[in-house]
Order: structure tokens, then sequence, then C-alpha cells
């Protein structure tokens, strides 16, 4: 639609793309190598998409390669919505469990900026021994964010039973881009006491968080 965008712009050097990489660049589980995930353009396709903006690439073999974003413009009038956090809130315990670096850091940085404390961990097994080492230091966490499913290792389906046989009390908020996954449609069944899709904004997550604490 017309209108004013910010436009943002990436482009390197590099070897560059044939017209058969460019067509599929978006799909995902397209893999160019062996080490990439195959959702990360595909993540940024959904989350651009939802911002109601648009991603570009143009690339030639030997030419490298441009993305090109464009995110509509906020007006002057835009009224930013705050996530309502009272003040028994803050300061919390929170454990962060996902696979994915960027999230980790980007989500943990963001909830310590609400006065949160995060500590993040990078698949079940290890989000059960931070939660443990926790309750014994008797500093436990008051509530554990799991994403769904870990390609390789314990995922938060798994991971919330030996949670909840350790500590039957704790608050659980499982996350997933699954969003027809059984777990997610219904996540208390599962033992879960909120829900997240991705890619969620982090208004979404911290509004689930507020609801899931404040809850008897």
């Amino acid at each position: 639609p017309s209108g004013k965008y910010i436009k943002i712009t990436f482009k390197d050097n590099g070897p560059g793309m044939s017209n058969e990489k460019l067509m599929k660049i978006f799909d995902p589980y397209y893999l160019f190598g062996q080490k990439e995930s195959g959702l990360g353009l595909a993540v940024a396709y959904s989350i651009i998409k939802r911002h109601n903006g648009l991603i570009n690439v143009q690339s030639k073999v030997g030419n490298g390669t441009c993305f090109t974003i464009y995110l509509p413009a906020a007006g002057k009038n835009n009224i930013v919505q705050e996530v309502i956090q009272t003040s028994e809130q803050k300061g919390k315990k929170l454990l962060l469990m996902d696979d994915e670096t960027h999230i980790v850091e980007l989500v943990g940085e963001m909830l310590n900026h609400m006065d949160y404390r995060v500590e993040t961990a990078r698949n079940g097994a290890e989000a059960l021994e931070l939660f443990k080492q926790a309750k014994q230091t008797n500093d436990p966490f008051d509530l554990v964010i799991m994403d769904l499913t870990i390609p390789g290792g314990m995922g938060g389906q798994e991971a919330i039973s030996f949670l909840r046989e350790f500590d039957p009390q704790v608050k659980a908020i499982v996350s997933s881009g699954y969003s027809n996954d059984p777990v997610m449609s219904d996540c208390k069944r599962y033992g879960f006491d909120g829900m997240v899709s991705k890619p969620y904004k982090i208004e979404d997550l911290c509004r689930e968080i507020n609801r899931v604490l404040i809850q008897s």
C-alpha cells in the first residue's frame, strides 16, 4: 500500500545466488549449506509480513546479494501500547530456554530491560540443572519459558514433566512456531500455564508472563 515506509538495506560483495536459489530463499528449511537451520529467512519474512511490511532480495552470481526491507513508518499520532506491569512483578526471576542464540540474546536483553531477572538455557537439560540449582540456593525461578522442540536435545514438552516432578508448583510458558501442535492448542493439558506463538512480539510475551505470574 502507498504511504511512508522505513527502508533498510543489507548488501554484501559475496558470491551471489542463482535465480533457482532466489526462487526458494524464503521457503522453510531450504538450506544453502549443512550448518544452517533453514528457518532464518522464513522467520524474517513472516515477521516483516505480520508488521505489514515487505522484504525483497536481488542477487547475481559473482555480484553479491542485496536484501531490502520496508516497514510502515509510525506517524506522530501513533499510540505505543505499553505492557502493564505491577511493581510486585518487577524483579521476578525468569528462565528462558531456546536453542536459537539470537532469540535468547534479544528476548533476554528486553526482559532484563523491563526489570525481570533473566537466566538462559539452550535446551531442557540445561534448564533443569539451572532450575534445581536455583531452588537449592533459595533463589528459585518464578517462571520458566521453554521452546517446545529442540533439535537433537530435550525440548519443552519433555522438560516440563521433569520440572513438575521436581516442583509441582512451577509456572511455565511454552513457545513454538508450530501453532498447529497439540501442545500449543491445549498447553495446560501438557503441563504448561501459558503459551506464545513464534514469531511473537515482546509485548505479547510480557502480557502472557504477567498473566501467568498473577494467577493463583
